[in-house]
């Protein structure tokens, strides 16, 4: 479906996996329509002195000098871990500060990750995409050297928040969600062939100081379908709550396969609640289990926003972004909407977002609502 007009109401970690298994236009977009540990101000954000022109080739490192980086890899400069190591927080010669991810032979990420992520990064440059600035293939070393990203990961600002850490505002939820569309946008209608990221979660959505999202972690990106292909076969890899089930069951994957994962962060983002919980009871450990009867209810709607928002946001945008993740979450991936239009709405919310006083509570109306593009 390539249209919103007629949009109706129809971990402490989760950890990578590999899933054992046996075995369409748009006006922004013409693509085929067929479609990690955690630890405060982790990962690869904004460079300050000796940043690398935007496009810059990735440049080789030797271990001595990532070592120096991180103070021979300290535990006190350790940001993150995840499926492919651990992750540190180093400053190289320059004085930049940056994230160096370093490969664990025996974790569930190998060479064959390194290498795609290296040149996945390499190509392709977004501001919605994290910079790689270089890597480390010294013996048998593998180290990916990032950016720094100040602010951690979105999962971070989402789930298990401290005692004295404020829940993100409705406004700043839209505004990570138009940024980690455009990222995908980019992944989808620039690149050439389109890229499916197939890793979309919240633990890869990194912010900067002013929680501008970068897509990060490309390790399991594919190439996508060209000519007449209306699909990639592979193996079925990614994080389980997050993975659309058609590539899950059969092992096709598509750019619906994001679109799939892309709805289930718009989800956390309304709801506050993690894709796989199991901390809550039975009935509320799967996201998307616990919240299908309340996306086939209009009136239920209510009930899915993120209790921390204490009602802080325009009603009407929370409507418009429940319908928008519903079509995103749609069983048949045919019926799920393209990115470029995922975009185009979510930027329409974001607008709404900066002209409705966050103080104002549900169920107060604001005079002068203009038409949404939705309807």
């Amino acid at each position: 479906m390539s249209c919103f007009s007629c949009i109706s109401s129809r971990r402490k970690d989760v950890s990578r996996i590999e899933i054992d298994n046996g075995v369409r236009s748009s006006t922004r977009c013409s693509a085929d329509s067929s479609g990690s540990g955690r630890r405060r101000g982790s990962r690869s954000g904004n460079r300050k002195g000796g940043t690398s022109p935007k496009g810059a080739a990735a440049r080789s490192f030797t271990f001595r000098e990532l070592a120096t980086a991180t103070r021979n890899f300290k535990e006190v400069n350790l940001i993150g871990e995840g499926g492919f190591g651990k992750v540190y927080k180093g400053r190289l010669e320059t004085g930049e500060v940056v994230a160096i991810k370093q490969l664990n032979h025996d974790g569930l990420q190998g060479f064959q990750e390194f290498i795609v992520e290296v040149l996945m990064l390499s190509l392709l440059h977004h501001p919605n995409l994290v910079t790689l600035i270089g890597y480390c293939t010294d013996g048998d070393q593998r180290l990916l050297v990032y950016e720094y990203m100040p602010m951690g990961s979105l999962e971070d600002h989402l789930f298990d928040l401290e005692p004295d850490q404020m829940p993100l505002s409705w406004s700043t939820r839209i505004k990570i969600a138009v940024g980690a569309a455009r990222g995908l946008e980019y992944l989808h209608c620039k690149a050439n062939p389109p890229v499916i990221y197939r890793d979309l979660k919240s633990a890869n959505i990194l912010l900067d100081n002013d929680f501008n999202p970068k897509l990060s972690d490309f390790g399991l990106a594919k190439l996508g379908p060209v000519g007449d292909n209306t699909h990639v076969s592979t193996r079925v890899m990614g994080t389980y709550g997050y993975c659309a089930p058609e590539y899950a069951m059969s092992g096709k994957l598509t750019l619906k396969s994001d679109i799939y994962s892309f709805g289930v962060v718009l989800l956390e983002l309304i709801t506050g609640r993690k894709a796989i919980d199991c901390s809550r009871k039975p009935g509320e450990q799967n996201l998307i289990a616990w919240s299908r009867p309340f996306l086939k209810d209009r009136r239920k709607f209510i009930q899915l926003a993120d209790p921390l928002l204490q009602g802080r946001f325009p009603l009407r945008c929370l409507h418009h972004a429940i319908a928008i993740t519903a079509m995103c979450l749609q069983e048949q991936p045919t019926f799920r909407p393209l990115i470029g239009d995922i975009v185009v709405a979510l930027e329409y919310l974001a607008s709404q977002g900066s002209s409705s006083p966050e103080s104002r509570r549900a169920g107060t109306r604001s005079p002068g609502h203009a038409r949404s593009p939705l309807h």
